[in-house]
C-alpha cells in the first residue's frame, strides 16, 4: 500500500456533482476546493471498495472533491452513495440484512443510535484512532455523549456537522419586500407583519408573485413549519422519535398547545388572504425553493441548505434571511446526535481502519475548515470556529451566527435511558400524524382545528403507552417517566450535567 506524509494540494474544477453511487479513484472532480491529506493515523488495512453513504445534496459535492484525493493518498478505492432520506430509510436496513451495507453511513431517519448498536448494526472505533480521547476533546463540549453517540464507554458515532440548525427561518426576496416596505433583518417579522408582508408583496406584484411559497406535497414540511413557528412563541417540545410532539418538561404530549392551534391558524390566514403561491400542494420543498429565484414569491421558511445552492445556481439573485416569525426571546429547539448530521461504522465492514481515519480527519480543525468551505451552511461544521475560519459566503456565516444565538440544544431521552430504543422500535406513530393533520387542515380536508389536534394529542398518548407497555412486557426497563425533564430550561443547552443531576 502507498502511504503518504501528506498528499500534495490539488486543486479541482468547479462543476455538477449529480448525486447516486459514484466510483471514486481519483476521476472525481466536483468543487473547486484544496485539500491536504495528512498521514494515516495507524495502520490502513483496506479489504476492497471502501463505501459511504450519506444523505448527499451539499454533502456529495464534499465528498466528491474529496474522495478521489484521499482514494490516492492511501492508494484504494472509494465508491460514494448519496442518496434521499426515503431511499436511505429502505436500503440500509435491506443492506444489514444481506450483509451488504456500506462501511459508513447514516442511520435512517429516527432510528436511535442505541437500537443499531443493540441490534449489531455497528462498531466502537476506539481502536482505530490512537489519540481518541485527546480528540474528542477538540469537540464542541456535548458532541459525544453517552446513549447517543456513546455507549458503556465506547465511541460509535461521529457528529461532524451542527446541531444548531433551523429548518424553518425565514428566507427573502429583498427588493420585494423592500419595495413592501419591510426589512425583516432590521426588525424580525412578527407573526403579524409576517402576514401584513405577505400580503402587501401580494398586492403589489398583482398575480406575477405572491407573498409566501411552501413545498406544500412534502408532507413533513408542515409540522417543521408549525413546529418551528410555535417554539418562537414560546412552546418547548421535543422532536426524537418518540418523543415528538412532547414537552420534556412534563412529559405531555402537547400538538394541542395554543402556539400551534396559532401557528396553523397563521398559515390559514395566509390562505385566506391570498398571499400563498397557488398550486402548492402540487410542488415539494425543492421545487418550492427553486422558484423563488425565479420571483414566485416573497418569502419561503425553509433551511440554510437554500443559501449555496441560491448563490451557486442564482448569483444575481438578491435574497436576505431573517430569523423565523414570532414574539421573539424565544429558542428554537435542536436536538443533539440525530439521524442526518452522526456517521456510524458498519459492524461487519472490513475497512473500518479506513472509516476511522476518514472520521479523524473530519473531527480536526483542518478537516471542518475543508467541510465548511465547500458545504457552507448546508450542513455547517460542528466546530463553530471553523465556520468563521472557512471561505463560506457572508450569507451563510451570518444564518449560522444567527442559529447560535437563538437554537438552543434540548434534552434526549435516549441519553438518558438507550433502553428506550426498544420503545422506539415498537412505536408507531399515530395516522394522520402531526405533518398529515396540518396539511389536512390547509387543503380544507378538514376545519376544525383544535378539534384534530385534541384527537392527535389522545392517539398519541395511547400509541405511546402502547409501546412503552409491550417494551416492559419484553423486558426493556423503561418508563414514560423516562420522558420528563423537570430541569430543562428552553432558553439554555442541556448538557451532560443536566442528564446527571436528574
Amino acid at each position: 500500500m502507498t502511504q503518504m506524509t501528506t498528499m500534495k494540494r490539488r486543486q479541482f474544477l468547479a462543476g455538477s456533482a449529480a448525486l447516486g453511487a459514484l466510483a471514486l479513484t481519483g476521476a472525481g472532480r466536483a468543487f473547486a476546493q484544496e485539500f491536504d491529506i495528512p498521514a494515516p493515523i495507524g495502520p490502513i488495512n483496506a479489504d476492497g471498495p471502501f463505501r459511504w453513504l450519506d444523505s448527499g445534496d451539499q454533502k456529495a459535492t464534499f465528498y466528491k472533491a474529496f474522495f478521489p484525493e484521499y482514494a490516492r493518498a492511501r492508494d484504494i478505492e472509494v465508491v460514494y452513495d448519496g442518496l434521499p432520506w426515503n431511499e436511505i430509510n429502505q436500503v440500509l436496513p435491506l443492506g444489514i440484512r444481506n450483509n451488504t451495507a456500506q462501511d459508513v453511513f447514516n442511520l435512517p431517519l429516527n432510528m436511535p443510535p442505541a437500537y443499531a448498536v443493540n441490534e449489531g448494526w455497528v462498531q466502537a472505533y476506539d481502536d482505530f484512532i490512537p489519540d481518541i480521547e485527546t480528540w474528542k476533546q477538540g469537540f464542541p463540549p456535548g458532541a459525544f455523549l453517552e446513549g447517543l453517540n456513546v455507549f458503556n464507554g465506547k465511541t460509535y458515532g461521529l457528529p461532524y456537522t451542527s446541531a444548531r440548525v433551523s429548518s424553518a427561518f425565514t428566507l427573502y426576496n429583498r427588493k420585494y419586500l423592500n419595495d413592501a416596505g419591510y426589512d425583516p433583518e432590521a426588525t424580525p417579522f412578527t407573526w403579524d407583519t409576517f402576514r401584513a408582508a405577505a400580503a402587501k408583496v401580494t398586492e403589489m406584484n398583482a398575480g406575477r408573485a405572491f407573498g409566501f411559497i411552501i413545498g406544500g406535497n412534502q408532507v413533513n414540511r408542515w409540522w417543521d413549519a408549525c413546529r418551528t413557528l410555535a417554539q418562537t412563541n414560546g412552546l418547548a417540545c421535543g422532536d426524537t422519535s418518540i418523543g415528538n410532539g412532547v414537552d420534556f418538561r412534563t412529559g405531555e404530549v402537547v400538538f394541542d398547545a395554543d402556539e400551534i392551534v396559532g401557528s396553523i391558524e397563521l398559515l390559514l390566514a395566509l390562505k385566506a388572504d391570498g398571499s400563498v403561491f397557488p398550486g402548492v400542494m402540487s410542488i415539494n420543498a425543492p421545487q418550492a425553493r427553486a422558484m423563488m429565484p425565479q420571483g414566485a414569491a416573497g418569502m419561503i421558511l425553509q433551511g440554510p441548505w437554500n443559501i449555496p445552492q441560491w448563490e451557486r445556481e442564482n448569483p444575481n439573485f438578491d435574497f436576505g434571511i431573517a430569523p423565523t416569525p414570532g414574539k421573539g426571546g424565544y429558542s428554537i429547539v435542536g436536538s443533539l446526535a440525530s439521524a442526518s448530521n452522526t456517521m456510524f461504522i458498519y459492524s461487519k465492514s472490513k475497512n473500518a481502519s479506513v472509516a476511522a481515519d476518514i472520521f479523524h480527519y473530519l473531527g480536526t480543525e483542518e478537516g471542518q475548515i475543508a467541510w465548511g468551505n465547500v458545504v457552507g451552511s448546508s450542513d455547517p461544521p460542528i466546530f463553530p470556529k471553523a465556520v468563521e475560519q472557512s471561505t463560506m459566503s457572508a450569507r451563510s456565516k451570518k444564518a449560522l451566527q444567527m442559529f447560535e444565538q437563538t437554537i438552543r440544544i434540548s434534552p434526549n431521552p435516549f441519553a438518558r435511558n438507550p433502553e428506550l430504543a426498544a420503545v422506539a422500535s415498537i412505536y408507531q406513530e399515530p395516522t394522520p400524524n402531526a405533518a398529515q393533520t396540518i396539511q389536512g387542515l390547509f387543503t380544507g380536508q378538514t376545519t376544525d382545528i383544535k378539534g384534530e389536534l385534541t384527537r392527535l394529542v389522545s392517539a398519541t398518548n395511547t400509541a405511546l403507552d402502547a409501546a412503552f407497555k409491550s417494551a416492559k412486557k419484553n423486558g426493556a426497563n423503561v418508563s414514560r417517566d423516562d420522558l420528563v425533564f423537570p430541569n430543562w430550561d428552553p432558553s439554555k443547552d442541556y448538557v451532560a450535567s443536566d442528564y446527571e443531576a436528574l
